[in-house]
């Protein structure tokens, strides 16, 4: 089980698991619930340049179109094949084997980013 309150998180309903300069992003379970059953995932290519709070992939569900957005500005330097063919595994395990991207950063812009207890204060208290 992830520890989620070593995550960093976003108004946009994103995680993100920093490992030195790399960070995995997906979305919470809370965003996976609001969707509802995930059908597609469109993502950046690895090498891609991503924007802070940019729009940079789409996750389309039986609901809806939402938009994917970079926590933080970076590089791409993975994608989770997994999701792409299979998108059911955001909803699975949004936390773990739903991830969506790893992007090469500087540490320092984590620091602008959602603590755990900030995150649950944004939804309510809900998740």
């Amino acid at each position: 089980m992830t520890d989620l309150a070593a995550l960093k998180y976003t108004a946009e309903h994103e995680w993100v698991d920093l490992s030195g300069t790399t960070a995995t992003v997906g979305i919470t379970d809370y965003a996976a619930e609001k969707l509802g059953d995930v059908v597609f995932v469109d993502l950046p290519a690895v090498g891609t340049a991503v924007t802070a709070d940019a729009v940079c992939g789409e996750i389309e569900s039986t609901k809806s179109v939402g938009e994917l957005y970079a926590p933080l500005s970076g590089t791409i330097v993975e994608i989770n094949e997994a999701v792409v063919d299979d998108p059911s595994l955001v909803n699975a395990g949004p936390f773990g084997e739903g991830w969506l991207v790893r992007i090469e950063i500087d540490p320092a812009d984590a620091d602008a980013l959602l603590d755990r207890a900030a995150y649950v204060e944004l939804t309510g208290g809900d998740r």
